[in-house]
């Protein structure tokens, strides 16, 4: 009903500032007036000098921009390859300060410096050879540089040794959540499609294959720092975009195939908790939040929990209503708390086998371990 309200509000402002304008016009009768549509000196003279007064807004909302907005950059990479994309980030970031600086100067400057003038002619160029290949010439080269050092980079990050050191885990997408499994002591993930999903078996885990029986799923996403994690990635429905933006880490999941990437975490959550620019980013939100708790209370609400700084796993695609609440914690631990937070778990296997245990034979067991006990008390009285 706002909106609505808000859209005829909007509607009745449009029709008032037109009448506004033909009352205007009205006004304007028998007044010497220039209907031409021809420019003139003066016309130019303001319009060039508007130019430069627009320079002068990019310039200056460009400088507020990294002032005010400055500390929304994530900040220090939480894994090997982090580095290498910042890097890559910070090169093409300031080229094309760098060029956009130049080019937008060049722009309005001659905008105001060659307006039209009444009895100038404009010098007219068919071609000019010389410039053409200069302007094609130096952007090309740039470019080059800059993708090939791309590739290097990638190649690099999604490049490892099937006989290196590595940990495999699969990353399942679902409108609206995620799910983990990690190959058990074999290092295998087990075969897995989304026609074996029943019960509990939700990331549709072949229970038939061996190597799938030491398989654990969870809902929370533990990894080891130091160690290379390659990441096997599903999507149960639609287009999903499996998003670590700490690590520098992103790539679609494909419903009917298998993507992947790989990367090494190089700093544990309780290490990152410690970063300054961390801890000034969860200050600042905390702020936030209590002044909004003050509004809560008021209305009789509760109010809002304080913030504490996690690795997020976040749906980077439009995958539907709940698109925004698609996340998973991720905690990067030691190699020793990792391993005994995995060995905690459950394997998929024996998550089923005890979720399908019929009600019946329990009872059965539980009846005939009863019959044993009293057996064997009725022999000991006998005794």
């Amino acid at each position: 009903m706002t909106s609505l309200l808000v859209f005829f509000v909007l509607v009745l402002i449009g029709i008032a500032v037109w009448q506004l304008t033909k009352i205007f016009d009205l006004t304007q009768v028998g007044e010497a007036t220039d209907n031409s549509g021809v420019a003139t000196d003066k016309d130019n003279s303001v319009n060039g000098y508007l130019m430069f007064g627009f320079l002068g807004f990019i310039y200056i909302f460009t400088i507020y921009s990294l002032i005010a907005w400055g500390d929304f950059v994530l900040g220090t990479p939480a894994s090997e390859h982090g580095v290498e994309v910042d890097n890559l980030m910070e090169i093409s970031m300031w080229l094309i300060f760098f060029v956009q600086t130049i080019t937008q100067f060049l722009l309005h400057y001659y905008a105001f410096k060659y307006r039209g003038k009444e009895g100038q002619k404009a010098l007219y160029f068919a071609d000019n050879n010389k410039l053409e290949a200069i302007w094609t010439i130096i952007p090309v080269i740039v470019l080059a540089v800059l993708i090939l050092y791309g590739l290097y980079t990638w190649n690099q990050i999604m490049y490892y040794d099937d006989e290196e050191d590595v940990m495999y885990v699969e990353l399942y997408a679902k409108q609206f959540g995620w799910e983990a499994r990690y190959a058990g002591e074999d290092n295998t993930l087990g075969k897995a499609n989304v026609r074996y999903i029943e019960g509990i078996n939700t990331t549709g885990v072949d229970l038939e294959d061996p190597n799938a029986q030491d398989d654990k799923v969870v809902t929370e996403l533990h990894l080891p720092k130091g160690k290379k994690v390659v990441f096997k990635i599903r999507s149960q429905d639609v287009l999903h975009s499996a998003y670590m933006p700490h690590f520098r880490a992103q790539m679609n999941c494909v419903p009917g195939m298998v993507t992947q990437f790989a990367f090494v975490p190089t700093v544990t959550t309780a290490e990152m908790r410690q970063n300054e620019a961390i801890i000034a980013k969860v200050d600042k939100i905390n702020k936030i939040r209590a002044n909004k708790s003050k509004d809560l209370v008021a209305k009789g609400e509760s109010a809002l929990d304080p913030y504490t700084f996690d690795y997020l796993l976040l749906c980077n695609k439009i995958c539907g209503r709940s698109h925004y609440n698609m996340q998973m914690k991720i905690v990067v631990d030691t190699p020793s708390d990792f391993n005994k937070w995995l060995a905690d778990k459950q394997t998929v296997s024996a998550q089923w086998k005890e979720a399908n245990t019929p009600a019946a034979e329990e009872i059965k067991e539980e009846i005939i371990e009863t019959i044993i006990d009293t057996t064997k008390v009725v022999a000991q009285v006998e005794k």
